[in-house]
């Protein structure tokens, strides 16, 4: 039967639907079926076991179902008799049923557990990244048994390819959950109790992240991105964040320093190599190095910090961060002044 014309039309305005999830998929930005690290690999294959067990399952019931039916037509044709045979046999189907659904489950959970008892493993050359889950920005700090080689950034992570990575995950407020799916699974953040996740990035790129929990009203908009570097690029990449915040180089830039170590920003936020050594909002020594600023809102841009310091209740409701009175001409320098740490 040919399909009536509001059918067909319908299904052509759907289908761009699907092919705009295809290419988000195949484009890596944030896909558990396009892994990039071993951790997601492994959980890549699991899925697409689970995936082809499970639609071999459905046609096998589908056929079943089908032969059932087709019999009931038959006998209702018939008439309805009582056959012996026929009910031993039937009690046998449901009996040999019951078993092989016992050892599909048997057997994806062994799969599972030998698929994924080496994602956690321990690794004594790992990097050691902490991080910590607030609403609705994540707090990264790269420690070391040196405490000059500590340092703090925010919603972005830099990484080495190749090398393991741990992170301990802690939560500021709520309960968080850290989720990057082209390198690993998903790994909760709960205040009071500290959890870890390992992974080992295989290949370069830039990969975002997302708070997997309902963690209050704006959950949608706490991203992040891991950028997996070189080891040379990423080593260049963590000298420059131990360095203090750069100098003004124009009276503009300067003047913007002074208003904002004088203004309520600096009791909420450390700007290394300045008197403001707040630690209730992000970093921002190096604001201007990263991509997005209120984890993954907006592009750093000049225009997009000035936006934000002057309305990031408009941008972002609910949010921890306060309107800051500030003239026209403050705003524009305390703007030029961040969008010059990098």
């Amino acid at each position: 039967m040919a399909l009536s014309t509001p059918i067909a039309v319908r299904l052509v305005l759907l289908a761009p639907l699907v092919l705009c999830g295809c290419a988000g998929a195949s484009a890596g930005w944030q896909s558990a079926l396009q892994p990039h690290g071993t951790q997601a690999m492994a959980l890549n294959r699991l899925i697409w076991i689970l995936i082809g067990v499970g639609a071999i399952v459905w046609v096998a019931v589908m056929l079943v179902l089908a032969g059932a039916l087709a019999r009931r037509s038959r006998s209702a044709r018939a008439g309805h008799t009582v056959d012996t045979n026929t009910e031993r046999r039937m009690g046998r189907a449901v009996g040999s049923a019951v078993l092989a659904t016992a050892l599909i489950i048997l057997g994806l959970t062994l799969t599972s557990f030998l698929l994924t008892r080496g994602l956690s493993a321990s690794d004594a050359r790992a990097l050691e990244i902490e991080i910590r889950g607030h609403q609705w920005w994540w707090e990264i700090t790269y420690l070391s048994s040196q405490a000059d080689q500590v340092f703090t950034t925010a919603n972005e992570i830099h990484v080495p390819v190749g090398r393991t990575i741990h992170l301990q995950l802690a939560a500021a407020d709520v309960i968080h959950s850290f989720w990057v799916p082209n390198l690993a699974g998903k790994q909760d953040l709960i205040p009071g109790r500290d959890n870890s996740l390992t992974f080992a990035a295989q290949r370069p790129g830039v990969y975002r992240g997302q708070c997997a929990e309902f963690c209050g009203l704006q959950r949608a908009h706490m991203a992040l991105l891991v950028i997996v570097d070189p080891p040379e690029a990423f080593e260049h990449w963590r000298r420059a964040q131990l360095t203090p915040a750069a100098n003004p180089t124009d009276p503009q830039q300067a003047e913007g320093r002074k208003v904002f170590t004088s203004k309520p920003c600096a009791a909420c936020h450390t700007v290394q190599g300045t008197s403001a050594a707040a630690t209730i909002g992000p970093d921002l020594t190096h604001v201007a190095s990263r991509r997005y600023i209120a984890a993954g809102l907006l592009q750093t841009t000049r225009g997009s910090l000035a936006a934000w310091i002057a309305d990031p209740q408009t941008l972002k409701p609910g949010n921890n961060m306060p309107d800051v009175p500030l003239t026209a001409t403050e705003l524009q320098a305390v703007s030029a002044y961040l969008a010059a740490l990098k």
